[in-house]
């Protein structure tokens, strides 16, 4: 399985309480953080919840 890095890009403010626990979850706190994760099916779901808030990439 491949690498997938994620970057908050826009900030969490005003938003529903279950993007802020997503972006919790996947580990961002701030913006212009990034983390990496496995490119898994959970992963990918998480990112299309919060596709507005976040840009990814994925590494190898």
């Amino acid at each position: 399985m491949g690498k997938i890095k994620v970057t908050q890009v826009k900030s969490a403010i005003k938003r529903t309480q279950n993007q802020k626990r997503t972006l919790e979850a996947l580990g961002l706190k701030k913006i212009g953080q990034t983390v990496e994760h496995e490119n898994t099916p959970n992963i990918l779901g998480m990112v299309s919840k919060v596709n507005h808030l976040v840009s990814f990439e994925e590494t190898k």
